[in-house]
């Protein structure tokens, strides 16, 4: 778009001769005419100058005023000036007629003149070292100031033609001849080619003040380096082909045949402005202005204000030159740069927006670094939590959103762009016509990008807050009590703050207003990620837009964030219910599983032991394991867990105790393993109860629950076995009454239990083996081996020993607890006073017995076996007594068991008990024997 960058100005008008070159010096004009001399043009006396000090200040400038003839200096050059150039770090004026001539200012008298320069068409002066440069026909010299009159030459070096055009680019020389461009090294004359010149036009070499070039093809500009590189693609297009070209930051003004064409330097080089001059002889550069010269009048170009130019961009809409405008204002005038800068990036953005390109829009807006709520409330339709941070929804803009940012003025700079309304935008009544626009999938990731490029400073500031305040309240500040708003949080990240700050309230808006953005454009998966972290989005909001569009995943972090975790449970319960359906979607099933529960439960076990014991109930009986390794891996207390069981999930308390003792045998207590026993037993005398009313109850069938109940009094020693005796019926459950027994150390009854009511002597066997391998463990424990003795008397005599069973078992019940009812078939014998207790006290010392064999034994009658044939009334079991000896010789005191056998006993069937033992003791006579003789021998031989 064009606008006005310069404006002209007639300085001098009807000079009496044609024009040949001109110059400024000052605010003076220094014009050669074509008669040879030099007329001398200041500005009129004006007395509508605002004041002296203002003319004092424009006293080295071009001014914008007529400009009328001061004095001439007749015959200055005696042939037509070619150009003129003053040099203001030297006072000199440089002139190039006839040859080249350089006068003191300002009274220009003649310094010095270069003979040699004879004949120069086209000449370049280096300021800063004080070289100049000419061109001769096909000879380039270069001469150096000395800083006094003089010049002194350096080089001269030939070149392949006729030189145009000329400029020092650093330390060497950029020459324009007749078909190309070249580099002409100063110091030792190689030549590089740079690119063909332009067949139509001459060449044209234009130094930029970086230090690079600007060469000519024709209407086209092309940027090098001063070694003649391309610096980039882009090239300036002139509409013709300019014949002097003047750079003026930020632009090029560009002599062509019938006007002056001034373009932006800025990619792509648009034209600025057009100026239409007719007969134009030369174009300078002034220090303030560019001088055009033409046959008998001189105008001048003058900048237009930078301030006045930006608004004339804006409001054109070239917000693009507007901007690089901007960053040309004084450094003294930055806060009113950057107030206009943010004010054409506003305007910019929204006419972005409103033409489709929503993410450069945004770009816009954070370029102007607006607060999120000024570009939320372009999205009506997304929800966000009450604030007063939060502006009614935007309408189009207008100057007076500006007036903050534009009320301070600049020189030069009108108040225009205040009140010129935005293009486009001022042509809608309304923002409903675009709301669906607005909540495009384009619009919204354009939102989200904004958003999460403003999330992370607005957040470090809100968690700096929250960090603060608990800092303070830990040393002794008092908040008062907040309010219940939706802005309150409960995270364990944060801990429990409200959000009445001004950091946390935008951090809410934005952390909202992007879950939102992001599940509406299908991005859950980074919804998920923002919930996962830090952040601060409204529960109430979120929650009911997550529930509404059913992201269950999502709504469970939302929860969990904000330590919501009783919530998170039943939903993650009702969901893991739904999955079980057969309408249940399959993605559902797939992602909400028993096994989740436990999973979101496993963080809350140190924190929440309560709350996790609450809903583990809920996934026990399906997942009995993972649930247990739960309990144990956070470390939540067994009793705790096994109190709540039994009071809300009973029957798996037995579960747990035996999943818990299968895989932590060592860390159930006693009064666990008793618990866990107990309701073993519970469940066998409920299964007796049942088989027994109707009456199909057999002692040797066992129900999985009975074999666990056995495995668990055999192998823990944790429980009580007084208390288990009690509850066990008098004519059932012999197994697990002798085992009980057994704890107790009744191994005579015990025995009885297995030999005369289970009828299965190899459990008696066993149970021997056991007792006899455990003591012999135990160096300190007395003789074991009596314990066969005792099996052996229960075989000689069975109607005896059955008595005394139900004698003594009668008596331990009753001495126990007399008030426990008797469970069974009620059938028992009274225990007999004194007696009773006395072999009670003989039972319980059953393992450390000692028979006699004194002669009362071994002079026993047949009286004695007949009494014991009566008391019996049975025969004894002999063929248990024998396979016992046989299998066991080698535990059983042999004397004592051979003085218990019946005297009939055969002596043959007694050899499988004798053989061996024979061999051992014979052995072992042998053995000590040469012992016995070695000791001896050891003994003679000492001294």
């Amino acid at each position: 778009m064009v606008h006005s960058a310069y404006d002209s100005f007639e300085l001098l008008r009807g000079c009496p001769m044609k024009i040949d070159a001109i110059e400024s010096c000052g605010s003076k004009l220094l014009v050669g005419c074509s008669d040879g001399a030099l007329r001398i043009y200041v500005p009129q006396p004006s007395a509508d100058r605002s004041s002296q000090s203002d003319y004092h200040g424009q006293a080295h400038e071009l001014r914008r005023e007529t400009y009328a003839l001061e004095r001439t200096v007749t015959g200055f050059s005696k042939k037509p000036l070619l150009s003129m150039e003053v040099l203001a770090s030297r006072e000199l004026l440089l002139s190039l007629s006839e040859s080249i001539a350089f006068h003191r200012l300002p009274n220009l008298e003649t310094l010095a003149v270069i003979t040699k320069a004879k004949g120069a068409n086209v000449y370049s002066w280096d300021d800063r070292r004080g070289f100049l440069c000419f061109a001769r026909q096909k000879r380039v010299s270069i001469f150096r100031h000395d800083g006094g009159r003089g010049f002194v030459e350096v080089k001269e070096f030939g070149v392949p033609d006729t030189v145009k055009s000329m400029s020092w680019c650093g330390e060497n020389i950029c020459l324009g001849i007749r078909k190309e461009y070249v580099i002409l090294n100063a110091s030792n004359g190689a030549l590089t080619e740079v690119f063909p010149s332009g067949r139509m036009a001459p060449p044209l070499v234009v130094s930029l003040p970086s230090g690079e070039l600007l060469l000519g093809k024709e209407n086209i500009g092309v940027f090098v380096d001063q070694n003649g590189k391309l610096l980039q693609a882009e090239r300036i297009c002139w509409s013709e082909a300019p014949s002097i070209v003047v750079i003026q930051k930020p632009y090029a003004v560009a002599l062509l045949p019938r006007r002056v064409e001034i373009r932006s330097l800025r990619v792509p080089y648009p034209l600025i402005q057009t100026i239409v001059l007719q007969n134009v002889r030369r174009l300078i550069q002034s220090n303030n202005a560019v001088i055009v010269a033409l046959d008998h009048s001189v105008y001048g170009l003058f900048p237009v204000p930078l301030g006045a130019q930006i608004v004339q961009l804006t409001a054109s809409g070239n917000f693009e030159e507007a901007l690089a405008l901007c960053k040309l204002l004084p450094p003294e005038d930055s806060s009113l740069r950057a107030a206009k800068e943010g004010s054409i990036h506003i305007r910019y953005a929204h006419y972005l927006f409103e033409n489709g390109s929503y993410e450069e829009a945004m770009e816009h807006f954070l370029a102007a670094q607006v607060d999120i709520t000024y570009v939320l409330s372009m999205y009506p339709s997304i929800v966000l939590p009450k604030t007063s941070m939060l502006p009614e929804p935007e309408k189009p803009m207008d100057a007076s959103s500006e007036a903050p940012y534009l009320s301070r003025g600049l020189s030069g700079m009108s108040d225009d762009m205040d009140s010129s309304p935005l293009p486009q935008l001022t042509e809608f009544d309304e923002h409903a016509a675009l709301e669906s626009k607005k909540m495009s999938h384009n619009t919204l990731m354009a939102l989200i990008k904004f958003l999460q490029k403003k999330r992370y400073s607005i957040i470090e500031k809100a968690t700096a807050e929250g960090t603060e305040e608990v800092v303070f309240d830990a040393v002794g500040g008092n908040f008062g009590t907040y309010e219940t708003s939706r802005f309150k949080k409960s995270n364990k990240a944060r801990g429990t703050v409200s959000i009445n700050s001004g950091a946390r309230e935008m951090a809410a808006l934005l952390d909202t207003a992007l879950l939102q953005a992001l599940l509406l454009t299908g991005q859950s998966s980074a919804a998920l990620e923002l919930l996962k972290g830090l952040n601060y989005c409204d529960i109430k909001i979120c929650e009911e837009i997550l529930q509404k569009q059913n992201h269950y995943t999502a709504l469970l972090e939302l929860y969990k964030c904000n330590s919501m975790h009783r919530e998170a449970l039943n939903l993650l319960h009702q969901l893991v219910e739904e999955s079980k359906s057969s309408q249940a979607q399959p993605d559902l099933a797939s992602k909400f599983k028993p096994e989740s529960i436990i999973e979101y439960l496993k963080p809350l076990c140190g924190t929440e032991p309560m709350l996790v014991l609450e809903f583990s109930m809920l996934v026990l009986e399906s997942c009995p394991t993972q649930t247990i390794e739960l309990f144990l891996s956070g470390n939540i207390p067994a009793d705790l867990v096994n109190s709540y069981l039994k009071q809300h999930a009973p029957s798996m308390q037995g579960r747990y105790l035996e999943l818990m003792l299968a895989m932590n045998e060592n860390g159930i207590s006693g009064n666990l393993q008793n618990e866990m026993v107990q309701i073993y037993l519970s469940e066998v005398l409920e299964w007796h109860t049942e088989l027994s009313a109707q009456q199909k109850w057999d002692e040797k069938v066992y129900s999985p629950t009975r074999k666990k109940l056995l495995s668990a009094l055999e192998s823990i020693s944790g429980y009580n076995p007084d208390a288990l005796l009690k509850r066990l019926p008098a004519d059932a459950l012999y197994e697990e009454r002798a085992i009980l027994l057994g704890k107790m150390n009744q191994h005579e009854l015990a025995l009885s239990l297995y030999v005369h009511k289970l009828l299965v002597p190899e459990l008696a066997l066993s149970y021997c083996d056991r007792v006899y391998e455990s003591a012999s463990h135990q160096p300190s424990a007395k003789s074991s081996g009596n314990i066969y003795l005792t099996l052996l008397q229960i075989y000689l005599n069975p109607r005896k020993t059955i008595n005394n069973f139900e004698k003594r078992i009668t008596n331990i019940v009753s001495s126990q607890n007399t008030s426990i009812p008797k469970v069974g078939s009620g059938s028992s014998v009274k225990a007999k006073g004194g007696r009773g207790a006395k072999k009670i006290a003989a039972i319980e010392g059953a393992e450390d017995m000692r028979f006699s064999l004194s002669s009362t034994d071994s002079s026993r009658s047949d009286g004695d076996a007949d009494d014991f044939t009566e008391e019996g009334g049975s025969t004894i079991m002999l063929d248990e007594v024998l396979d016992l000896l046989s299998r066991r010789w080698d535990r059983i005191n042999g004397a004592q068991a051979l003085k218990l056998l019946p005297k009939e006993t055969k002596l043959q069937n007694l050899l499988p008990f004798l053989g061996p033992l024979m061999r051992k003791s014979s052995e072992a006579y042998r053995n000590l024997s040469v012992i016995k003789s070695l000791r001896q021998s050891e003994n003679l031989q000492v001294p």
